[in-house]
């Protein structure tokens, strides 16, 4: 049976460290979507080690790591990532049906985002939505490609041909496919040893009772189809992409795992009820160190929304929640969560499809002095205590983790 971990915000809510602290009860840990606009954060020892797209499994030397099918892929990044762990063959596996960032579809990310102007999604810029759009299109390049360099080479000429539009709609130059082809070659026998048929492998894991842990990246809220659109990403970030996204069935998962932090941040632009754009919003992103991963930019920081929390639960279908920086909240005089949305002249207890025209109302929660390195529940400040207490009445999934600090050891097991 295969285990899901998933985001249960707008992403960043930090599901590296939990992966990092279950990866060493698994034999596989698989991740099945995004690219390498995401970003796993995970601190040992005070290193900071990050992560964008291999499993967070990497760092367990008994684990097997598996990129899947539903993960988009830079290959340059990933060699870059892979150059920082040694003997990563029989640990590394990377699936042949995942799709390939090739570089027009970094310059069109670009070029569209700068265009759109003040209605811009706010993407990372690195090639992902072009990527994903070519890949429903049917028109995607894979990595099994890199096996036939020859039939690549007209596939990548017939897409070149398609794509120069872009040069005389945004003002940008492609390049040759002479350049691509070049860089793909040099590439491509770094990349093959470690290329499988990633259903296979998990079906046969599975069938010699292995353990298998699914990660994935980003958020529910930004999910294609059920975040909140247009300002989302392009895959399906729920617990449904863990299916879809490395051939596992929907019978193979055994368990739920959602990720949020005891507060709200989202990156990009878009709807965010909560969002604290003064005081409060600044000292949750300097306390909380909210700046991406990847990209390296401010996140917009909030108060926890349980009706967003609640939404993305039931998409997700949770077995259990961890709950994730409630050391960041330590010494506010008061603490804010979001329980129902003022929406077109009434009160509403759901999150509506038009998320933009919301407004939250609020229930005040007494603060706390110090949760910081606590690993009992026990040892928590009554007020902490109550806060997740209540937390969970809100939205109706128990809180069985509770990261306190971003330290691997600094965990409550309920």
């Amino acid at each position: 049976m295969a285990d899901v971990i998933v985001g249960i915000q707008w992403g960043d809510e930090g599901k590296g460290k939990i992966v990092d602290a279950l990866a060493k009860e698994y034999d596989y840990v698989v991740r099945y979507q995004g690219g390498h606009n995401a970003g796993h954060t995970i601190v040992v020892d005070s290193q900071k080690i990050a992560l964008h797209l291999l499993p967070s499994g990497i760092l367990y030397s008994h684990c097997k790591n598996v990129i899947g099918n539903g993960v988009v892929i830079n290959l340059n990044a990933l060699l870059d990532e892979m150059s920082a762990f040694k003997d990563l063959e029989g640990r590394l596996f990377i699936s042949d049906k995942a799709h390939i960032i090739l570089p027009y579809h970094e310059i069109l990310d670009k070029a569209r985002e700068k265009s759109l102007q003040q209605t811009a999604i706010g993407t990372t810029g690195k090639g992902i939505g072009p990527c994903y759009t070519d890949k429903i299109a049917r028109h995607g390049v894979r990595i099994t490609d890199l096996k036939h360099l020859e039939l690549l080479r007209s596939k990548i000429e017939s897409i070149h041909a398609q794509m120069q539009y872009v040069q005389s709609l945004y003002g940008v130059e492609l390049p040759s496919v002479d350049s691509v082809m070049a860089h793909i070659e040099s590439i491509a026998p770094k990349i093959l040893p470690f290329v499988v048929d990633s259903a296979q492998l998990l079906w046969s894991a599975q069938a010699q009772g292995k353990k298998i842990l699914c990660e994935g990246a980003q958020g529910s809220m930004l999910d294609i189809d059920h975040g909140t659109y247009p300002f989302v990403t392009s895959s399906t970030t729920i617990a449904a992409g863990a299916c879809s996204g490395s051939g596992l069935a929907p019978r193979d998962i055994h368990s739920v795992i959602g990720i949020a932090k005891a507060y709200c941040t989202r990156v990009g632009n878009g709807a965010f009820p909560t969002e604290e754009k003064g005081d409060i919003g600044h000292r949750i992103r300097e306390v909380g160190k909210e700046f991406g991963t990847t990209t390296g930019r401010a996140r917009r920081c909030g108060w926890f929304d349980a009706l967003a929390v609640r939404y993305a639960c039931r998409l997700n279908g949770c077995d259990s929640i961890s709950l994730m920086k409630l050391d960041v909240l330590d010494g506010f005089e008061c603490v804010k969560v979001c329980v129902g949305y003022e929406y077109e002249g009434k009160e509403i207890d759901y999150v509506p499809t038009d998320y933009e025209g919301v407004k939250p109302i609020y229930k005040v929660f007494e603060g706390w002095d110090k949760t910081s390195h606590v690993r009992e529940f026990s040892a928590l400040p009554q007020a902490a205590k109550l806060y997740i207490q209540e937390l969970e009445k809100l939205i109706g999934v128990r809180i069985a983790m509770i990261s306190t600090s971003p330290e691997r050891a600094d965990i409550i097991r309920r």
